[in-house]
């Protein structure tokens, strides 16, 4: 019933219309054959008629085709109507431009066809009207290649083989055109590259590049609009794909290293984006874009040195080794480039991302961040001061990382910041703060870290600007503890060498008054722990001060705490940096030789008898020995002055024994207070119990 309804409908065309009703039944027909011998007949009428130059009647033939044919709800009318349409545009010949607004729309209609075979005839109808065409369906390019990419889509074989011949050809033209409209075409390529069709990805990507082969065509200064596409190819699952994408975008590379300017900045976010992403190719293909972008960009960048850094951080630590090799190959050409650069940029967005980097679960990450602030601090001390306060928090938690490479980078960092006068002092109270809440740091990393400090500062310094915050100290049992950390560095470490120079030139008659000040200082400090304040006074030859502050003892709660101390340091005084007391036992004849044995007896009557007891009475044994073969021999009394070599320092010996004295005082006070909170808690806690309450 609809093949008769069509057919009746056709037969009732307009009288005038050249088309007998036999060729319009031979174009509806079920038989290809007919259909084609119908659409012969027409290409000859259409033929005559443009030899005419009847234009009037062809429109009509055009129209009807279009309208009553292609548009039909009869599939075999469709196809004849296809056909007929190719037919006329072959008829035509140069004289097609004239009609490609009637002849291209009602084609483009069929390329949706729900049947396969229309589209096909579509597909066929549109390579013959583009040959014939050539450089005037270019006007109509976006339309065609719209249809392309529903055809490259197509379910259909057939229809994809006919897609593909139709894709040559109209690449054909396109590279032949001197006027191709790129400008229109790139919104229709932002729209597809989006889509993850491997047919459609296919074609995308091959139309990409013959676009950047034709000679007129810049395609590089529309790569920004279509570039994370590309990208986004890399990851596809069709190999073929991939290996095209990664070709395209190779070629774009060597395109920009030639080319004379390009705008870096539209691309950046796109590749830091890409940087991050989870495929593995598209993060090298990614970081080695960055990289080849710093080499040539250069200064141009400036806008973008945080986020190009964002993503070298990324890359940095990737699980891949290809990529941390070119990551980090790359953030040495970016941070160099900082550097130099001698314009002015903003680097609060830099810091803010290197401190974000700080927390990063990666160690060449946090390790890659140390090296930027370091450069930074270097680079503009001035402006870095306004970032401190921001800034110090995240060091000093570094400070607790589990890589000691890390820490050790992070303490350089932080004594770059306490170069500055005004950051000095800040820096020390700020770790002081750090090892008051933190005291498994205070042991485990508490003397790498000062001993690092003393290398890059000043050791003097530091020690002496400690004891003076020490002093400040409400907190009694960390001020003693820290004293001891402080007295074993002191004692033990090569890098304290300045500082036990200075203490053991202190008393001595051509003291400058900085020996004397350093001793003075830490004095006063090291009174918080006895058994330290005893062996800063040996370490400095402070006899007579040793035997009175040993004396001081007896007022002392000897603790097991306290008796570890002693152990420690009996074993110190056999060490290298003890020598000079070991030798001044020889000296029976010296001033200083009574307070010195005095000192050391004292220093033994504490001890239990351990290993330690004996290590010491041997060692005075040794020396009394001595004394007692020289005991036959008359030894002049020295005078006053060389008897109490410790007052040609012109220290206060009496100051600091009253120092002493109250700082043990105090510590006496507080761990008596102690006793009486926890005595006063226990006592409310049975008291409770008894009357059957609870809190």
């Amino acid at each position: 019933m609809m093949g008769d309804y069509e057919t009746n409908s056709i037969s009732s065309s307009p009288a005038e219309s050249p088309v007998t009703p036999a060729i319009l039944r031979g174009l509806g027909d079920r038989s290809y054959d007919k259909r084609k011998n119908a659409a012969l007949e027409i290409e000859a009428l259409v033929l005559t008629l443009n030899d005419a130059g009847d234009t009037d009647r062809i429109c009509s033939i055009i129209a009807l085709l279009g309208q009553d044919f292609a548009t039909s709800t009869n599939a075999n009318h469709r196809k004849g109507g296809l056909i007929g349409l190719a037919a006329i545009a072959i008829a035509l010949r140069s004289s097609t431009k004239l009609y490609l607004d009637a002849l291209l729309p009602p084609v483009m209609h069929c390329l949706d066809d729900p049947e396969s075979r229309v589209r096909y005839y579509a597909c066929e109808s549109l390579y013959n009207i583009a040959k014939v065409g050539k450089q005037d369906i270019l006007t109509y390019f976006n339309q065609i290649f719209d249809g392309l990419c529903k055809l490259y889509s197509d379910i259909d074989m057939d229809v994809k083989n006919g897609s593909c011949l139709l894709d040559r050809l109209i690449k054909e033209i396109v590279s032949e055109s001197e006027n191709f409209d790129v400008l229109s075409f790139v919104p229709l390529l932002q729209k597809y590259i989006r889509r993850t069709n491997p047919y459609l990805r296919k074609l995308l990507v091959d139309w990409i590049m013959v676009l950047d082969s034709v000679p007129d065509i810049e395609m590089i200064d529309w790569l920004p609009d279509f570039l994370d596409g590309l990208f986004n190819m890399l990851s596809d699952g069709n190999r073929e794909i991939r290996h095209a994408a990664d070709v395209a975008l190779g070629g774009f590379l060597r395109d920009i290293r030639e080319a004379a300017m390009v705008d870096f900045g539209p691309m950046v976010s796109i590749l830091v984006r890409q940087s991050g992403s989870k495929d593995r190719a598209n993060r090298l293909a990614a970081i080695t874009w960055i990289q080849e972008f710093i080499t040539l960009g250069g200064e141009r960048l400036i806008l973008f040195y945080s986020d190009l850094l964002s993503a070298v951080m990324k890359c940095i630590s990737d699980s891949e080794i290809d990529i941390q090799e070119v990551a980090g190959k790359t953030n040495q050409n970016l941070l160099e480039l900082v550097r130099i650069t001698t314009k002015e940029f903003d680097i609060a967005p830099l810091l803010r991302s290197l401190t974000a980097e700080l927390s990063s679960n990666h160690i060449p990450t946090r390790i890659a961040a140390l090296h930027w602030l370091n450069m930074l601090l270097e680079k503009a001390p001035g402006e870095m001061g306004r970032y401190i306060e921001q800034l110090l928090p995240a060091l000093l938690r570094t400070l607790s990382d589990e890589s000691d490479d890390v820490v050790m980078l992070n303490l350089q960092v932080l004594a770059r910041i306490a170069l500055a006068p005004t950051e000095f002092n800040r820096v020390l109270n700020s770790v002081l703060e750090l090892f008051t809440v933190d005291r498994r740091l205070l042991e485990i990393r508490g003397s790498l870290i000062i001993r690092k400090l003393c290398v890059l500062l000043d050791a003097r310094s530091i020690y002496m600007a400690l004891a003076k915050a020490l002093q400040g100290k409400h907190d009694l049992p960390f001020v003693g503890l820290m004293v001891q950390s402080l007295n074993l560095i002191l004692l033990t470490a090569s890098e304290l060498e300045e500082v036990r120079r200075a203490l053991k030139g202190s008393f001595v008659l051509s003291a400058t008054q900085e020996d004397k000040e350093v001793f003075t200082v830490l004095f006063d400090c090291w009174c918080h722990s006895p058994v330290s304040t005893f062996s800063l006074c040996l370490l400095a030859k402070a006899y007579h001060l040793s035997s009175a502050v040993v004396a001081e003892f007896r007022s002392i709660e000897i603790t097991v705490g306290f008796l570890m101390q002693v152990d420690k340091l009996v074993q110190l005084l056999e060490s290298p940096i003890f020598l000079h007391l070991r030798l001044q036992l020889l000296d029976v004849s010296s001033p200083n030789y009574p307070a010195l044995v005095t000192s050391l007896f004292g220093l033994l009557m504490l001890l239990p008898q351990s290993a330690a007891f004996r290590t010491l009475r041997d060692r005075l044994d040794a020396a009394c020995a001595l004394q007692q073969n020289l005991a036959s021999k008359v030894v002049e009394s020295p005078p006053e002055r060389e008897r109490n070599g410790e007052k040609e320092g012109k220290i206060d010996l009496e100051r600091l024994i009253k120092r002493f004295s109250t700082v043990q005082g105090i510590h006496e006070e507080a761990r008596r207070g102690i006793l009486r909170a926890s005595l006063f808690s226990e006592s409310r806690g049975n008291l409770f119990e008894s009357k059957g309450l609870s809190l």
